[in-house]
């Protein structure tokens, strides 16, 4: 065979070599950047550029590896766990905002009665998660007893008009005083007045009797015999609380307190009967 072929063979076969080195030590120096293990001991780890890479810069890279894939593990199961609203409902009183579903130290704040409010659905006993601020960011809890699907209507008394105010109210004795009268303390005599000047049409009252808030004298039940009159003496009561040293109105199965005039009327368990549940009349206890 002529030389100058033997030596293009050579030149040809020699390149082919250096073509396959250098595509090896792309392939180890990859390897090593990407963090893999299993390198032999004393093999030393390069770059894509080719420059040595220390062992603490290796482990520096590492960690921040890891730092973000941690990262990125917690956000996203921040935005699976994050609640959204299901639905959108109205108070129907004056709402407690808590943190937790319970009452625990101080109120957050206080919404207003008919505020629209998103709920998530998710319930505990009787407390509804509700998602609160700019874009529903802000998860909290409210008493759920006072939540509805419609926006409530203002209050009325039975005569059309809005709850009186306190101010004017009668300290004149009733037709039927002294037999109501006897036992009752002082506040408990001007609550009897003050009811029966305004709601002439009331005949049956309790007052003083040996059980209940009744016993001590601070307490009188105004029978009625429809519902809008019941209703038209809770919010008289209700109105003039102040004035008239109120302690508690009980009415439909409700109890309204002062202390906690923000939660609203209040549902009560069922008592068995409906004098008992206060169907047939309205109770009130000053202080």
């Amino acid at each position: 065979m002529p030389r100058h072929r033997t030596l293009r063979r050579s030149h040809r076969l020699l390149g082919n070599l250096g073509r396959i080195a250098v595509a090896v030590g792309v392939a180890t120096a990859t390897l090593f950047t990407l963090g893999l293990s299993g390198s032999p001991a004393g093999t030393a780890h390069v770059d894509t550029a080719g420059r040595a890479v220390t062992a603490s810069e290796r482990h520096a890279l590492e960690s921040r590896q890891q730092s973000v894939s941690r990262s990125g593990q917690r956000l996203a199961q921040q935005v699976t766990m994050r609640p959204v609203a299901a639905d959108h409902v109205f108070a129907t009183a004056p709402l407690n905002i808590w943190k937790q579903p319970k009452e625990d130290g101080q109120p957050l704040g206080v919404l207003a009665s008919a505020t629209r409010i998103a709920v998530t659905g998710q319930e505990s006993g009787h407390w509804a998660q509700v998602l609160l601020g700019d874009r529903h960011r802000l998860v909290r809890w409210v008493n759920a007893d006072y939540l509805a699907q419609h926006k409530p209507r203002p209050e009325r008394s039975s005569s059309g008009g809005a709850a009186p105010t306190s101010g004017g109210l009668s300290n004149a004795p009733c037709p039927d005083g002294s037999s109501t009268e006897s036992g009752l303390t002082s506040s408990a005599v001007l609550v009897f007045r003050a009811v029966c000047d305004a709601f002439p049409q009331l005949t049956t009252y309790g007052g003083y009797s040996p059980h209940g808030e009744h016993a001590d004298g601070r307490a009188v039940d105004f029978m009625i015999t429809d519902s809008g009159t019941g209703q038209a003496v809770a919010d008289f009561v209700q109105a003039n609380a102040s004035a008239l040293h109120v302690r508690d109105i009980i009415w439909e199965q409700h109890i309204w307190t002062p202390e906690r005039a923000s939660e609203g009327w209040r549902y009560m368990s069922d008592r068995g009967s409906p004098t008992a549940n206060h169907m047939d009349h309205v109770h009130v206890a000053v202080y």
